[in-house]
């Protein structure tokens, strides 16, 4: 039996000149794709409004300055311990919620800002999530001082061109994949000298650097983190199965039809047999044969993946007045103290130069220069986390080197805000009253005297000394 197949259709749509072929296929086919980009378009604009309306409506923003404790002496693991806790903040949002609510997971800006070089560590959230911030804080933290403040970035303003100020701002991101990590925190303990200054803090840089700022300059950076759950250590183990060169089994639908039916009752093998369409799984590398590099990598991805990881965003945004202004400390700084976390087999954290840094080149660029200020002001005083740079993720780890309180033995920093001192609990002895009168009153001040009065007879017995006077001290303060 022979098939025949009409190719008749095909010769004449070849034959038609390219204006007319053009025009055939769009109507044909080209349309449907044209449907497919614009209703993607349109779903995201969608989601975008009912996301902003529903953000409005539910969310109330505050923020936190954070006091850390004065001669602090917590590494970074203290601040590892304060990013698992905020891990609490992640929720489930289903399909209803999510396209018909406009509901989606709020996200944490963690932030460390100068303002005419006082430095401030701060945290901006939901007010619904203020005791889970504060809890994180204080656990690990017990001597810090946290109280809320205004928002900081009202003082200077918001739209460019100004006639008093200037800006310029960057997005920093992952210059490799996600999986691979940047420099962690116990890369930099040096093994030198006194115990307390093993520590090389990489904070260090970033306190002078903030310190140096006159009257008129500001720098912020907001580090915005985005709880998630678990499904990004699949894609980990996808990349670690690249480097080892292995490829996982695929099976035909025969196969998978089969291994269905075949849970249901095992007679059906008996009448087809093994019809499983496999393709070569390939063992790929073995550890002897990776290179140092290619373990190196594999381990590390590893252990990234067994902490608890979030999306987060790093931006930074220096503003000052035109006549102060310089921009070469600001960016060289701040390029520097991200190039300290750059670990070349790994992952390191690069200026966004093509999309998001107040920078432009060639046609147009006053507009354009402008429409990036612009940009980069108002995503960072919303704290926006869709805007610029898709989000990368990093650990628990990787988050408390970019984020935690310097070490007062290793960073000389004395602008940069403290709590006065250490707190001390009160006595557990100490009464509590709400309202002291009357006979209550009477009865408080009888046992003070009987307490002044046993410690004065324990003085002269020991000193031997007269009996002293029982009268109670006129300037005994009372509530």
């Amino acid at each position: 039996m022979e098939i025949t197949i009409d190719t008749s259709r095909l010769e004449a749509f070849f034959s038609l000149p390219v204006e007319q072929m053009i025009l055939v296929f769009f109507l044909n086919i080209g349309w449907m794709i044209i449907a497919v980009i614009f209703l993607y378009g349109f779903s995201l604009l969608y989601l975008q409004h009912i996301r902003r309306q529903w953000g409005a409506k539910n969310l109330k923003f505050i923020l936190l300055a954070i006091d850390i404790p004065k001669g602090n002496e917590q590494s970074p693991k203290a601040a590892e311990n304060m990013f698992t806790y905020l891990a609490g903040a992640h929720g489930s949002i289903n399909f209803f919620e999510k396209w018909f609510e406009g509901k989606f997971q709020v996200s944490f800006s963690y932030e460390i800002v100068s303002l005419e070089g006082y430095t401030q560590f701060l945290i901006r959230m939901p007010i619904e999530f203020r005791n889970l911030i504060e809890t994180s804080v204080y656990s690990q933290y017990p001597d810090a001082e946290i109280s809320e403040v205004d928002d900081y970035v009202s003082t200077v303003p918001h739209h460019f061109p100004d006639e008093e100020y200037d800006v310029w701002g960057v997005e920093f991101m992952q210059a490799q994949n996600s999986a691979f990590p940047i420099k962690l925190y116990q890369e930099f303990e040096h093994k030198f000298g006194e115990s307390e200054t093993q520590f090389k803090d990489p904070m260090a840089s970033l306190m002078d650097l903030y310190s140096s700022l006159r009257e008129g300059e500001q720098l912020w950076m907001q580090i915005i983190i985005i709880p998630i759950g678990f499904d990004w250590m699949d894609s980990m183990d996808k990349i670690v199965d690249k480097i080892l060169g292995k490829k996982k089994a695929v099976k035909g639908i025969s196969s998978k039809l089969i291994e269905w039916i075949g849970e249901a009752s095992e007679v059906i093998y008996s009448i087809w047999g093994d019809i499983e369409v496999k393709k070569d799984e390939g063992k790929g590398l073995s550890m002897m044969e990776l290179t140092p590099k290619q373990k190196k990598q594999i381990e590390s991805i590893q252990l990234k993946s067994s902490k608890l990881g979030f999306e987060a965003k790093i931006r930074v945004v220096y503003i000052a007045r035109k006549d102060i202004i310089d921009r070469s400390k600001a960016v060289n700084g701040m390029v520097g103290y991200m190039k300290q976390f750059a670990a070349l087999d790994l992952n390191n954290l690069k200026p966004d130069v093509s999309i998001t840094m107040t920078k432009t080149a060639y046609f147009n660029k006053n507009v354009r220069l402008l429409k990036k200020k612009n940009s980069m002001i108002r995503n960072y005083v919303s704290r926006e986390d869709t805007a610029g740079r898709n989000a990368g993720v990093f650990n628990i780890e990787e988050l408390a080197t970019l984020w935690h309180f310097p070490i007062e033995a290793n960073v000389k920093a004395p602008m940069i805000q403290k709590a006065p001192g250490r707190k001390a609990d009160a006595p557990s002895s100490l009464p509590i009253v709400s309202d002291i009168s009357g006979s209550t009153s009477e009865f408080f001040r009888s046992e003070i005297l009987q307490n002044i009065q046993s410690k004065e007879l324990a003085n002269s017995s020991d000193n031997n000394t007269s009996e002293s006077d029982s009268s109670l001290p006129e300037n005994l303060p009372f509530v």
